[in-house]
């Protein structure tokens, strides 16, 4: 059975920044893609990075530059590393597997979500 937890969110100072983590279990980061969504509400989540089996990680155009995703395979864990946190990163954020090229795949299985709050 798979299993996504994450963790990590809670609130946080603008300008600081901020490590979200998911762990995985029921799959091997050696073979499966884990990505990271974040949902804005009322707005649909929107996929920001993937980090493929490879260790290739693609990008959304709007989180490039201060989003920095990376796993463990050993831990089998994925983050997400958001430096100088904008309140506009503030949100609900997933991780998801699989996930694919241009950030277009649905995800077959998602963790429960971890919240991003942030003061200005």
């Amino acid at each position: 059975q798979v299993q996504l937890v994450e963790s990590g969110g809670g609130l946080v100072q603008a300008g600081k920044s901020l490590r979200l983590s998911c762990a995985a279990s029921g799959l091997s980061l050696e073979n499966y893609a884990i990505g990271w969504w974040r949902q804005k509400a009322p707005y649909e989540r929107e996929a920001i990075a993937c980090v493929r089996a490879s260790g290739e990680i693609e990008y959304a155009d709007s989180v490039k530059g201060r989003f920095t995703a990376s796993k463990d395979n050993s831990e089998n864990t994925v983050y997400l590393d958001i430096a100088s946190v904008r309140p506009s990163d503030a949100g609900m954020y997933y991780c998801g597997s699989p996930c694919g090229p241009e950030l277009i795949l649905i995800p077959d299985y998602w963790g429960q979500g971890t919240p991003v709050t942030v003061s200005s």
